[in-house]
């Protein structure tokens, strides 16, 4: 064993583990293991019995409000396990201070995270919190209405029914980045040339409704990845990258990013690809694997994912990375999703069927696209094929001018030209 984000070893028993309950009980709970030192070792507890007692009185005396934890004797009674689950009650303060996490260490939280928290305590989230300008406007979210769903009138009943407005809080902050001007961030976009040193457009969205931002952006999207071709007396839209898979991807920027933060959503425009980076990971109560898979989905802005829904931009709820998935399916290239604590990133490449590869040949390529750089150590065990031959086949691929090969031996790696 070692220790991660949710583990802890403990040789003795001192007051620091009780940071780490706080921690645990903030957030996704985990295991301190008592009598190991800090590479696992066992070391044992001279009287268990005692320990436990002690870690108890602990814990009751020092963590506020009361923790759910569990005991347990490990290892022929010679080590405890203290187990400390997900609270309801957040925050969980040890000495007036709240803890979280980070790798492996327990610190305290800032300012905006203890905000966070007692949110949490309370299960009020902030797009539900009343708005600092109560005077808006909606003109824009009006027009979306009539014409995506034929809404006859709009009012402040219609607001109501959205859950943006209500008699005792007026506007809540769901209504203000939704409202035709307002004070929120939106979307920083920067079209690039051949390199990061040529820019050819650079634009940023924010103080105005997230409907307005969702269609500025789409429309930059479309000048430079979409173009007709002509064929006969017939022209046909041909798209370099899917727009539903765009559409995906800013809609879920736009629905799950963290509000409470004046950040921009950064969109950067590439000739291979679009990346897109929101503010915020993901919410509690759901693992990155949970999020790639689409098994799991935990709505962070529940009244803007349901003014998204309700216009038809998104479909049903937690499917939008299953669905830009399934639309690069025949792709070569395929979608790349990063998660980290703080930020989302979605990359989306220029869509490629047809580089005159043989079958064998597009399946080495499509594991090669998933990170761009690689050893043939790293490549053959998600090939379909031995060392030897997806060697053969990346040399071929080089031939075809697909592939690049650069260093030699056991240094060698291949790259997507």
């Amino acid at each position: 064993m070692r220790e991660t984000r949710t583990t802890e070893f403990k040789e003795t028993i001192t007051n620091t583990f009780l940071k780490t309950v706080s921690a645990f009980s903030n957030y996704d709970g985990g295991e301190i293991w008592f009598g190991l030192d800090d590479n696992g070792n066992l070391k044992g507890l001279p009287d268990v019995k005692q320990a436990c007692l002690d870690i108890e009185n602990k814990i009751n005396d020092s963590i506020t409000p009361q923790p759910d934890y569990t005991l347990e004797l490990q290892n022929n009674d010679r080590t405890i396990k203290l187990t400390v689950k997900s609270g309801l009650q957040k925050p969980y303060l040890y000495k007036s201070k709240a803890y979280k996490r980070n790798d492996t260490a327990t610190i305290e939280v800032d300012s905006l995270e203890l905000s966070r928290l007692i949110l949490q305590g309370k299960n009020i989230r902030f797009e539900e919190l009343p708005c600092e300008d109560q005077e808006l406007t909606f003109d824009t979210l009006c027009r979306k209405l009539k014409e995506c769903i034929q809404l006859e009138s709009f009012n402040q009943d219609t607001l109501k029914t959205l859950s943006l407005y209500n008699s005792t809080i007026g506007y809540n902050n769901a209504a203000g980045i939704l409202a035709d001007k307002n004070h929120f961030p939106g979307i920083d976009l920067v079209k690039f040339g051949e390199s990061i040193s040529i820019i050819h457009k650079r634009a940023t969205f924010d103080h105005m409704s997230i409907l307005t931002v969702y269609e500025k952006v789409l429309e930059v999207f479309r000048d430079y990845y979409q173009y007709e071709e002509i064929q006969g007396a017939d022209r046909k839209k041909v798209e370099k990258i899917p727009e539903a898979a765009f559409r995906e991807a800013i809609a879920n920027a736009l629905i799950h990013r963290t509000w409470d933060v004046d950040a921009q959503i950064k969109v950067s425009m590439f000739d291979d690809r679009i990346e897109i980076i929101s503010p915020g990971g993901l919410p509690p109560g759901i693992t990155e694997a949970e999020y790639l898979s689409g098994k799991l989905s935990i709505l962070r802005n529940r009244n803007l994912a349901n003014v998204f829904y309700r216009l038809g931009f998104v479909e049903i709820f937690g499917t939008g990375i299953t669905r830009i998935k399934q639309l690069y399916e025949e792709g070569l290239k395929q979608p790349d999703f990063e998660v980290s604590e703080n930020a989302i990133r979605i990359v989306l490449p220029v869509f490629e069927t047809n580089l005159n590869l043989t079958e064998d040949e597009r399946k080495v390529y499509k594991v090669l696209s998933r990170t761009m750089l690689k050893s043939i150590s790293e490549i053959a065990p998600h090939a379909p094929f031995g060392k030897s031959k997806t060697t053969q086949l990346l040399k071929e691929m080089e031939k075809k001018g697909v592939v690049k090969i650069e260093g030699r031996g056991r240094g060698t790696k291949y790259v997507i030209k």
